[in-house]
């Protein structure tokens, strides 16, 4: 278990800053610092991922965790205002959100942005009308069966389960190559959790990689690889998810479960 201990005096993380550069990561988060207004937020956040890996993303209510995965998205808030962010080689963060969706970065909001009035098959058509393509509807289908024959039923009309589905699909509908998840099973039965989390496996063993945020901790942690957990906006956790299951004391202190 790697527990982060070595902080610099102003309390942020030491981290070589040719890391990012040498380490053979598909994407390295290196000593981001992120700020809504004056509020600093995201306070020096650092970790890497390989390619195929699912990340959970942990930590209380307030933690930076959303921030986090917004400041790897590029949106505009919160503003990015130190530290660097590459995937697959390309310096996200001199990007803006469009060039990073671009470069292969899909985020999946809590609130998932089903858009209302256009059926299940119009939000993936309309996902796929500007390369790059991702996957075709047929395979889309064929993961999520469910959506294939609710195809011509209106988005906002499905169940919570089926538009978290169907948010996630839209995203592959893009040629992706990371997907950040914002809470995607919160609301959702547990049946429904345990199916999107085998769902969220078969994507992972198709290369895609992963980072999930979710107050659920132990069903994210079931099925990520490794766990970052954050408490108020830095890293005190770096290391497997099975070693957060097993270290009762961890769990208590960060997440209290």
């Amino acid at each position: 278990m790697t527990h982060v201990e070595q902080k610099s005096i102003d309390g942020r993380f030491d981290k070589d800053r040719n890391m990012a550069a040498t380490a053979p990561k598909f994407l390295s988060v290196w000593d981001i610092r992120a700020y809504y207004g004056e509020s600093y937020i995201v306070q020096g956040v650092s970790f890497d991922i390989h390619e195929g890996e699912i990340l959970a993303l942990l930590g209380r209510n307030g933690a930076g965790k959303t921030s986090t995965l917004r400041a790897i998205a590029r949106l505009d808030d919160p503003a990015l205002k130190h530290g660097e962010i590459w995937l697959d080689h390309k310096p996200l963060h001199e990007m803006k959100a469009f060039q990073a969706a671009q470069a292969g970065i899909a985020l999946v909001p809590e609130d998932r942005r089903i858009i209302p009035g256009l059926t299940v098959e119009e939000n993936l058509q309309l996902a796929q009308i500007a390369p790059p393509k991702g996957w075709s509807l047929a395979r889309i289908y064929e993961l999520f069966p469910r959506l294939g024959e609710r195809r011509k039923q209106e988005g906002t009309t499905l169940s919570g389960g089926e538009q978290q589905m169907l948010a996630i699909a839209r995203a592959l509908a893009r040629d992706i190559k990371v997907l950040l998840l914002d809470e995607p099973y919160e609301g959702l039965a547990p049946v429904i959790v345990q199916e999107i989390a085998k769902t969220l496996a078969i994507i992972r063993d198709q290369g895609i990689t992963t980072i999930i945020v979710e107050q659920n901790a132990v069903a994210a942690l079931k099925l990520a690889d490794r766990a970052v957990i954050l408490d108020t906006g830095t890293v005190v956790y770096d290391g497997s998810a099975q070693e957060v299951l097993d270290d009762e004391a961890l769990r208590a202190k960060y997440l209290a479960i």
